[in-house]
């Protein structure tokens, strides 16, 4: 099939298969109505098939039973399937593009982008909130954050429902909370664990800020308790050349205008690059690997909003 199934049949239930959005695809899903009416939350993860700790969260999330709700809650945990199983990170290896940069896609376009127009125009408009579940792919490293729509204060509440400190106000366009925000549905996009490792600890994480946002928009019982957001905005450096990665700073290190973040070298140890600060704030994420390649992301700092 090419479409999910009906949403609200007016009986719990608890249903799972895979559609076909594209000829090409077969993405997993899990629908749990529950007896009551209520809202409908869209769960994704598995934009990017190697952020394993987001994945194993939503695949948890789909054993929630339908006496536990109101409404309905729909998981789709690895939209990019051919990725989750070759172990790639970023793109989709259909047509080697990032999905989360495809937003809101083409009805006649490459894989990645059949794929974001069958999520704008099949899925996102049946919601009433979004959750995009991310965990840092397998070459960076993070500390947890959640990106929100600029602007967007129903977003922005969610994002405080989800439980995270540091909250990223994000503009430009191409992305699934973008996309998902332009058609009025409130997106969150929460980013927890790294280099594609997944434990106890941070799956639980990830699943428990998805139940707070299901408290706060009145799916489970009870009051999501807020967290307040320390709200930045991120400056993302690339790299100009392909080399050698030396960063300078980790994780949470706090960055001044001018300082040095890193060097790219040959393996010959000659620098072809320096990377120095731009704007003051801190290290939200890196890349963690030895090599980098031109135009790759190398770090991403959180500057004041």
């Amino acid at each position: 099939m090419t479409s999910l199934p009906a949403l609200r049949t007016g009986k719990p239930r608890s249903e799972f298969g895979h559609v076909r959005p594209t000829k090409e695809l077969e993405i997993p899903f899990a629908i749990i109505e529950g007896a009551e009416e209520g809202p409908c939350l869209l769960v994704t993860a598995g934009v990017h098939g190697s952020e394993f700790c987001s994945i194993e969260a939503t695949v948890r999330l789909m054993k929630t039973k339908p006496e536990e709700i109101k409404g309905t809650l729909i998981v789709l945990p690895i939209l990019n399937v051919e990725a989750f199983y070759r172990r790639k990170i970023y793109i989709m290896p259909q047509d080697g593009k990032n999905l989360n940069r495809m937003f809101p896609g083409k009805p006649d376009g490459t894989t990645s982008e059949q794929l974001a127009h069958w999520l704008v125009t099949e899925v996102f408009p049946k919601a009433d909130a979004y959750i995009d579940c991310h965990g840092g792919d397998l070459n960076e490293g993070l500390a947890p954050f959640t990106i929100f729509p600029s602007g967007c204060e129903k977003s922005k509440a969610l994002a405080a429902a989800f439980g995270i400190r540091v909250a990223v106000a994000a503009g430009g366009s191409g992305y699934s909370v973008d996309a998902s925000h332009k058609l009025g549905v409130p997106s969150i996009l929460p980013e927890a664990s790294g280099n594609g490792l997944w434990g106890e600890a941070t799956v639980t994480q990830m699943t428990d800020g998805v139940r707070r946002v299901m408290q706060h928009i009145g799916m489970l019982p009870g009051e999501a308790p807020i967290t307040a957001l320390d709200v930045v905005t991120m400056w993302v450096p690339t790299a100009l050349v392909t080399g050698l990665w030396y960063p300078q700073k980790d994780l949470g290190d706090r960055v001044a205008v001018g300082e040095l973040l890193g060097e790219i070298k040959t393996v010959f140890g000659e620098t072809l690059a320096s990377i120095h600060c731009e704007k003051a704030g801190f290290i939200l994420y890196r890349l963690t690997s030895l090599s980098v390649n031109e135009n790759e992301a190398l770090l991403g700092v959180g500057t004041p909003a």
